[in-house]
């Protein structure tokens, strides 16, 4: 929709980069189609239990962030200068979805 370029990292449990690379496309769970990550992308091989780090998130991190489509809002996480995750944001809950609905 907006054709930005969001930066992609890959991460793998053993910490081994894949030497292959691929074209792929990255698309999010919003259910439409201009929810393109990333389109025709070379990337590493990408395999299952990888996690996608999307270092720009847009609408995907807390600050753009709503409950569009019933979507339950990201947690956030800081990183501190000596490599630690930190939460600093809770994810929601399907309670804080609900909470302001009348029943």
């Amino acid at each position: 929709m907006y054709d930005s370029h969001h930066d992609i990292e890959i991460y793998r449990k053993n910490g081994t980069p894949s030497l292959k690379e691929e074209t792929v496309s990255i698309v999010g769970n919003i259910c439409e189609t201009g929810d393109i990550i990333a389109k025709d992308r070379k990337l590493p091989e990408i395999i299952e239990n990888d996690i996608l780090g999307v270092l720009d998130s847009g609408a995907y991190g807390y600050s753009m962030s709503s409950n569009y489509n019933s979507r339950l809002r990201p947690a956030e996480v800081l990183i501190e200068a000596d490599g630690n995750p930190r939460l600093i944001r809770r994810r929601d809950t399907l309670e804080d979805l609900v909470r302001n609905f009348i029943l």
